[in-house]
Order: structure tokens, then sequence, then C-alpha cells
């Protein structure tokens, strides 16, 4: 792929994240901080692209003159999909913004109507996915508030490591494939993770709530979308999105270690806020994930033989049948 290539998808990514006009200053600088990275790892000035997004020098008819082939195309509309899911199903504002790219890319609208319910299918993926934990939590802590001290949780600490683990095992799995819904599920499972950690606690959480905890923590919903998929543009795996050979091995696991080392640290992280009875501030939590964050990229490393085993596995399709249930 050519770099105006590269450099047309991103500022499609871009778009789609600005769409809703609602990114607060927080999800913006983290973007910022992700195209700059973008661009030392590529040999292409990203940073340049996402000025010029922010400032409408780059236009979508443009972008979209500059994918000179149908997988191209579709795999930058997918792209968009999934970042204007990251945080929920599409508003109407990013509804539009997804009509006039498919318009630009001159894409059916059925079959980008069939990819679009999917991505939303999986933004909208229930929450409660331990319903046995619930009848074992006593009324009163689960309607307690923040800072009501320590509590147990329904599960063992062993219960809590295996579960932690293995959803920072399927992330980086999911990571390793090509499939643009395998990247959109990582935000989805990390939501359902939070879920089911604080409810073990007592804790009766909403999307709202957890949504608020990730950002806290430092893990922004839209920006980690644009991180995934600017890694598979830059690191290997979009001649394999495309059909084509060159994954390179040693790329891709940056990805995978980071969606692996993410999802383990927000895991401990969960654990450490509601066993504490939700009273660790803002920047204890941020300075805990971050602490995590580096030791779980060197945990991953020992696990990375189970993380390739688990991809080659691993069927998008049928989990994503699983998860909605």
């Amino acid at each position: 792929m050519q770099a105006e290539q590269t450099r047309a998808i991103v500022a499609i990514c871009l778009m789609a994240a600005f769409a809703d006009q609602h990114k607060d200053d927080r999800e913006r600088e983290h973007i910022r901080r992700i195209a700059e990275s973008l661009s030392a790892n590529s040999g292409v000035d990203l940073m340049q692209v996402y000025q010029d997004v922010l400032l409408g020098r780059f236009s979508l008819d443009a972008a979209a003159a500059a994918l000179d082939s149908a997988e191209l195309r579709h795999l930058a509309f997918e792209f968009a999909v999934g970042v204007c899911d990251a945080d929920g199903v599409h508003d109407a504002r990013e509804t539009a913004f997804l009509d006039r790219l498919r318009t630009a890319l001159g894409l059916a609208r059925a079959e980008a109507d069939a990819f679009t319910a999917q991505a939303d299918q999986l933004a909208e993926l229930p929450l409660d996915v331990a319903p046995a934990a619930a009848s074992a939590t006593p009324p009163a802590a689960t309607a307690a508030g923040p800072g009501s001290g320590p509590r147990p949780s329904t599960m063992s600490d062993a219960e809590l490591d295996r579960t932690i683990l293995n959803a920072s095992i399927l992330n980086g799995a999911l990571e390793l494939l090509p499939q643009s819904l395998a990247s959109m599920a990582i935000i989805p499972l990390q939501t359902r993770l939070v879920y089911r950690i604080g409810k073990s606690y007592g804790y009766e959480l909403d999307r709202g709530h957890i949504k608020d905890f990730l950002a806290t923590v430092g893990v922004g919903l839209t920006s980690q979308y644009v991180e995934q998929f600017g890694r598979k543009l830059v690191g290997g795996l979009l001649g394999k999105m495309l059909g084509k050979a060159g994954r390179t091995i040693g790329s891709v696991a940056t990805g995978s270690a980071f969606s692996f080392a993410s999802t383990y640290a927000l895991g401990h992280v969960a654990r450490r806020y509601y066993a504490g009875g939700r009273s660790l501030s803002g920047d204890a939590l941020k300075a805990s994930f971050s602490g995590l964050v580096g030791e779980a990229r060197e945990l991953q490393q020992r696990y990375a033989p189970q993380i390739e085993e688990r991809a080659r596995t691993l069927d998008v399709g049928k989990l994503m049948n699983e998860l909605r249930v």
C-alpha cells in the first residue's frame, strides 16, 4: 500500500473519530499522541494528516479518491464504522458521516448496511454475562456507594486472576486476526470484564459508569480503536486483511501485546477499585493502570504461545454469536 493510501485511510478514521463533535480534550489529546506515534513508526507524516483533518484541509472526497481498489475502500469503511461505534452505536451525526462516506467510496448500500449491523450488534453486547453472581451478592452491598470501604468478591482470588488472564489472552488473540470485527470486539470485551469484576464486588454498573471508569484510567474508547486500526495499517497486518501475503509476526505482535497488556491492567485496576469500595482517586487509578501496563507487557511474552494458539483456533463468527447471549 502506498503512503498516500495510508494517509487517506488514517484521515477517514480521524474524520470518523471527530464526526460526533463530542470528543473531550482527553480523547483528542490521546488521538493526537497516537498520530504522533504512528508517524514515527510508519515513515508517513500522520501528524500532518491529523492537523489537516482538524482544520478541514483534508476532504472526505479527496481521501476516498486516493483509495483505488475495492478492497481498500471496503477496509476504510469498516475502520470508520468501528471508530464510530467505539463508544456505543453511532449517533445521528456519525450516521450521517457514514452515509456520506459510503457514497464517496461508491459502496453498495446493502453491503455497507450489513457490515454496520454486525458492528452495531457488537457495540450493544449485553453486559450481564454472569447472572449467577448476582444472586450471591448481598442487597446491601449492591446499594452501597463510593467510599463504602473494602468488600469481598463473590469470586475467589484464583477465579478473578483466571478471568482477567483469559480475557487478556482472548483480546491479544483477536488483535492477531485480520478481520475488522475482531478488533471491534476488544472494547466490548473489556467493558464486560469491568462489569463482571464490579458486579462480583456488589456493584451494579451501567455503560455510562464503565465508560467514565475507562476514561479515568486512560483507556479512551474512540482513541483505542484509532490506535488498533492504525497499528494494523503500519504494522504488517494490512496485507493479510486485503487477502495478500506479507504478515510480519514481529510487528503484529506489537499490537497483540498492547491489547493483552491494556486488558490485563484494566482488569486488575478494576479489581483494586471495586475491592476498595471505589475509594481510589482518578490520579491513583491512572498511576495504577500505567504501572500494570508495564508489568503486563513483560507478562505477555510468557503467554505469547497461548495467545497465538488461541488466534489459530478462534472463529470470529462463532465468537460473535456466543457474545450476544
